[in-house]
């Protein structure tokens, strides 16, 4: 009988281990293989099922962003407590605080996992949430006030590991990271990028962010009128591609990844119910 018991646990053990994990890994500190002449992400609609392994982002306005998982996950960043018309509670609210179109201090209670980008004054933060299909964690950076003074560790950097990919939102950022900082937040397939110029880093030093990240996919953010979005995709048309998708939203997958590096330029849209 003892037999029969040592049997029955070697056998289910590897099995319960290997339900649990549920992520497809991803390689957001290991260097990605180029994959030339993969076909890259097609225009979406938010509310449609998401393909297996498969991410579907939806710029919702300013530098909020829905993620969505093939398993029904709801992930929105720089959550101001509105995301338009449709009735949807997140999985996951991501905040940063430099301004007020970044952050609400009333979060729906019935939101599962509210991530402040900042923790006690100069002290940063630390989240790693992990909830099977995705892994949510941030990187601390510094911000600076209005009056030119600085929060250290008051922006965070919010890495979303989800289906063999790492997509990462910038936030309000206000220097170039350090090579810690490099290092911590990896190589990203997808980023989205502040390209004001001016409220948070000037241009160039975007561009040299970017550039660094070695990202396939670069989503534009938080810019204020085609003229602001255009001097920023001037500057990058000798070393990306730019697409410009037509619409808020585009599925992404590791498998169709750009061969070369791709601007896609997503026009912004609040979340509502689509006609059947």
């Amino acid at each position: 009988m003892r037999f029969f018991v040592i049997l029955l646990t070697l056998t289910l053990v590897p099995a319960a281990i290997a339900a649990q994990d549920t992520r497809t890994p991803s390689h957001c500190i290991a260097l990605a293989n180029d994959i030339d002449g993969a076909q890259y992400v097609h225009k979406a609609s938010y509310n449609v099922d998401v393909a297996s392994e498969t991410v579907r982002i939806h710029y919702i306005a300013h530098a909020s962003f829905l993620i969505r998982t093939a398993g029904g996950l709801n992930m929105v960043t720089d959550y101001t407590g509105f995301t338009g018309s449709a009735p949807m509670i997140p999985d996951v609210v991501t905040m940063n605080h430099a301004h007020e179109t970044h952050w609400t201090a009333f979060p729906d209670p019935a939101i599962p996992h509210v991530l402040p980008g900042w923790g006690e004054f100069g002290q940063g933060i630390d989240h790693r949430v992990d909830l099977g299909e995705v892994l949510v964690r941030n990187v601390s950076t510094d911000i600076r006030s209005e009056w030119s003074g600085i929060e250290d560790n008051g922006n965070s950097i919010f890495v979303f590991e989800v289906a063999g990919l790492c997509i990462g939102h910038l936030g309000h950022l206000h220097h170039e990271p350090n090579d810690e900082q490099y290092a911590a937040i990896g190589r990203l397939d997808v980023v989205m990028a502040a390209v004001d110029g001016g409220n948070t880093v000037s241009l160039p030093t975007m561009m040299r962010i970017i550039d660094r990240l070695r990202s396939s996919i670069v989503i534009p953010m938080h810019w204020f009128g085609d003229f602001t979005l255009n001097h920023f995709l001037d500057g990058m048309r000798d070393t990306f591609q730019v697409v410009d998708v037509g619409g808020p939203a585009l599925d992404v997958s590791l498998d169709r990844l750009p061969s070369r590096p791709t601007i896609m330029v997503l026009r912004p849209a609040w979340l509502t119910v689509q006609p059947e």
